[in-house]
């Protein structure tokens, strides 16, 4: 299997603190941070080789924070390009509140690249011999909102299947294009379409929709605790996600999108990939702040879903339709 290409053009340094109540004003005692590098393609990286994938991650650093994020990278033991940038990377907050069990998350929109910047990294994503490469995250400022769009292009002239994972006019943009996969959420799917889909014979119409028109050959709809929806060319199926105690959704989208992915790259079945995408986000939101996923807690959560044991090692170099 060759390695999944992921990107990162706004990445962060994940803090996460714990406090008893959110009280405004007062001098609140935390926890001791725990520091994780964040960002959705290097959230996607992580998972990855969590599982025993391998990766190539891009991704940007600037100013102290991004030395920093870079030490943060180094520990996870990823394979890493960097594109340094003039800017200072984001610091992304969590807190949770111990007696609510709520989380507050405060994400800063992250420094602005300039056009040096974001070609270099649009360049980079074609360096490395991929059958994926995975687009994940908001744009940052000095960005141009077809830049997922000209890099599935590119894609597409090389015989690369794109993952894509964003939003508003990004998502648009990109889908004018075509991608191979796409990953939005219900909220997501909705300002998309600019309708309501809270009905399944919705969602499944709005999805078949996007493959009739050419704009992805697979859509991951995924729905929270409802599961996720599968559509693709020659039908659509519904996953349930198992009932578990969720201690920080945190990451859960991309550990999705890093679960799907692999078992893709892996050459399983469509179904059976997305079943380790449900098994990697659901084992994700069982950890707290940025900590992602465990291994064990994928295993477990995949037989579930799946009804057959996950045999982690890669049986071909492509897959899924």
């Amino acid at each position: 299997m060759k390695p999944i290409t992921t990107l990162t053009l706004n990445s962060s340094v994940d803090v996460q603190w714990e406090v008893d109540d959110m009280i405004p004003v007062r001098k609140l005692r935390a926890s001791s941070p725990t520091q994780f590098p964040g960002g959705g393609g290097i959230n996607v990286s992580r998972v990855i080789k969590t599982l025993g994938g391998q990766t190539v991650a891009i991704h940007t650093a600037g100013g102290y924070s991004g030395q920093f994020l870079r030490d943060l990278v180094e520990a996870q033991g990823l394979l890493t390009r960097t594109i340094p940038i003039a800017g200072s990377t984001r610091v992304s907050a969590t807190v949770f509140e111990r007696q609510t069990g709520q989380e507050f998350r405060i994400t800063p929109s992250g420094p602005e690249l300039t056009e040096n910047e974001w070609r270099t990294s649009l360049d980079a994503l074609f360096d490395h011999d991929a059958d994926y490469i995975v687009l994940t995250g908001s744009l940052p400022p000095g960005v141009p909102t077809d830049f997922y769009a000209r890099a599935a292009r590119l894609a597409k002239q090389r015989n690369i299947r794109v993952i894509l994972d964003t939003s508003g006019r990004a998502l648009f943009e990109s889908l004018k294009e075509g991608v191979y996969l796409i990953k939005p959420n219900l909220h997501e799917l909705e300002n998309l379409v600019v309708r309501k889909a809270s009905a399944p014979k919705d969602q499944e119409e709005i999805c078949r929709q996007i493959i009739d028109e050419g704009k992805a050959e697979v859509v991951a709809l995924t729905l929270g605790e409802d599961g996720a929806l599968l559509t693709w060319n020659k039908g659509s199926r519904r996953m349930i996600t198992p009932k578990v105690e969720v201690k920080s959704a945190v990451g859960a989208g991309d550990s999705f999108l890093a679960g799907m992915t692999l078992g893709l790259a892996q050459g399983r079945s469509l179904e059976e990939a997305f079943a380790l995408g449900l098994a990697t986000g659901t084992a994700t939101v069982l950890t707290a702040g940025a900590e992602l996923c465990r291994r064990e807690d994928v295993e477990r959560l995949f037989e579930e879903i799946f009804g057959s044991p996950l045999i982690l090692e890669a049986r071909a170099t492509s897959g899924g339709t």
